[in-house]
């Protein structure tokens, strides 16, 4: 047989569009072209393919050799071809046997020993690929990850060797078994625990609050009051990410090159210094890649010294925190990616720091300070739940205060309050709509009418009506009321007026 056919898949975003690699021999000087769109890497596949073929005690074919990459308008990259191509060229010169192949999907690198290589995306691969009923040969590392959806036949192969007998009939390769618990990695350090902070009852509120409706926090204090303490702290009282979650992390990590892929049971922390682009908040490049909005996905995005980003990396937040998605378009390319994030961010009243602090004075003009203010815009800070003060505390309060309550004690009350909210409405007050919450939420009239009142005093916008609400619909929950009353509409409204 001069031609033969093995399934593969390209990454497109969290997409894996199927790719058919078809290899033909042909008579003539001996030649090997990779046709259908392939990048460099996929170019230098050649050289690895031809050695790794040798190496395992196969003859390279002295033919013209053409291998294409369909469909050709799509583009393929990185090495994740190269054994796909090396058992297409082995099949299409009869020394693999190719009745089996259109069962399998196969992607890996190959080094030149003919050992198989991990690549990006094995989990997104496999999420995408499950529904066509083929299994797949990847490398062991790779088989681990994709073997965690349950509907996926994976089997794990280290050497073309291995590929080659198992399509032979000669010894098997057996299918890999994997749940959550047996394959995350083992965590280096337990999570900071929220008994650390003292005083600052209203920030634990505050947090306690976000934890518990999901919502996105503004943290306003001079240098030194704990506002990064209290940041790190919030992913110790969220309730542990579900099966469907961790699977749904676990495969945007897989995107990333094998040595920044780490897979945690823990929730997303990611802290971005204030100096990076807009492209490494929300992702892209020639090659769209996810940022870090897309790997806080189900945990905490914590942007520290906010308005020391730049305005326009800050604007590009503004859509993600509402859809929970981002859609990235270039000129050749098009991807999307999750990004259902917490926002929690923090800032000094000043570009000094010490406005309102009772030792230190503030040097600052009233006009340094709004200058300082715009550059967060409305619309952004229009998008934030809450929005509280972090005060200094006297050397008296803090060698008398004693520590808080531990961060077991709160997530006990979160996971509580959180299933409250699944159980009355299927999702978290966070991702409450408008027709949610008329409808659902359990709001009392006399507090939409406080409400409403709050809204013309204020100058509120019909966003912050909404978001008022559903912390209000938090606080309620919290305290294990079935309604939303005026009171704790009003303690909706004020964690919102810092700013």
């Amino acid at each position: 047989m001069s031609l033969a056919v093995v399934y593969s898949r390209a990454l497109a975003g969290m997409a894996a569009p199927l790719v058919e690699v078809e290899a033909h021999l042909a008579n003539g000087l001996p030649a090997f072209n990779i046709v259908g769109l392939p990048d460099t890497e996929v170019k230098e596949s050649r050289d690895r393919v031809r050695a790794a073929i040798i190496q395992s005690g196969f003859e390279f074919p002295a033919k013209k050799i053409t291998v294409n990459l369909a469909p050709a308008d799509l583009p393929k990259e990185s090495g994740r071809f190269d054994l796909p191509i090396a058992v297409g060229i082995l099949a299409a010169s009869g020394q693999i046997q190719h009745q089996h192949l259109a069962q399998y999907e196969l992607a890996g690198e190959l080094a030149l020993s003919g050992q198989i290589r991990p690549i990006r995306g094995a989990v997104a691969m496999a999420w995408e690929g499950a529904q066509a009923q083929r299994a797949f040969i990847l490398p062991p590392e790779n088989a681990l990850q994709a073997a965690l959806l349950h509907t996926a036949t994976v089997y794990g192969a280290d050497t073309l060797a291995a590929v080659a007998a198992h399509f032979n009939g000669i010894h098997s390769l057996e299918r890999t078994h994997a749940d959550a618990a047996a394959f995350r990695q083992p965590e280096t350090a337990p999570l900071p625990d929220l008994a650390d902070v003292k005083g600052q009852h209203t920030a634990r509120l505050a947090l306690e609050l976000a934890a518990a409706g999901g919502h996105s926090l503004l943290m306003l204090g001079p240098p030194g009051t704990g506002k990064s303490m209290l940041a790190q702290r919030l992913p110790g009282i969220l309730p542990p990410l579900s099966e469907a979650e961790m699977i749904s992390v676990w495969a945007l990590r897989s995107l990333l090159p094998p040595h920044q892929q780490r897979f945690s049971c823990q929730r997303p922390f990611r802290s971005p210094h204030h100096s990076a682009s807009a492209v490494a908040l929300v992702g892209g490049g020639s090659d769209p890649r996810p940022g870090e909005i897309s790997l806080a996905h189900h945990g905490v995005l914590f942007l520290d010294e906010l308005p020391e980003f730049e305005r326009k990396v800050l604007e590009v937040l503004r859509e993600p925190l509402e859809s929970g998605e981002i859609h990235i378009s270039r000129a050749a390319r098009q991807a999307s990616y999750p990004a259902q994030f917490q926002l929690v961010a923090a800032m000094n009243p000043c570009p000094c720091g010490y406005l309102g602090h009772p030792a230190k004075p503030c040097r600052c003009t009233p006009e340094a300070i709004a200058r300082y203010r715009s550059k967060i815009s409305g619309p952004l800070l229009d998008r934030i739940d809450l929005t509280i003060e972090v005060p200094a505390l006297s050397a008296g309060e803090l060698t008398a205060a004693e520590p808080g309550e531990a961060s077991a004690v709160v997530l006990q009350r979160v996971i509580a309050a959180r299933a409250r909210q699944l159980a009355r409405q299927g999702k978290i007050n966070a991702e409450l709509n408008s027709a949610d919450l008329d409808n659902i939420a359990a709001i009392a009239p006399e507090a939409k009418a406080a409400l409403a009142q709050m809204l013309e005093k204020l100058s509120l916008s019909a966003r912050s009506y909404h978001r008022i609400l559903r912390v209000a619909r938090t606080l309620a929950d919290l305290a294990e009321d079935v309604e939303v009353s005026r009171q704790h509409v009003l303690r909706a409204i004020g964690f919102r007026r810092a700013l």
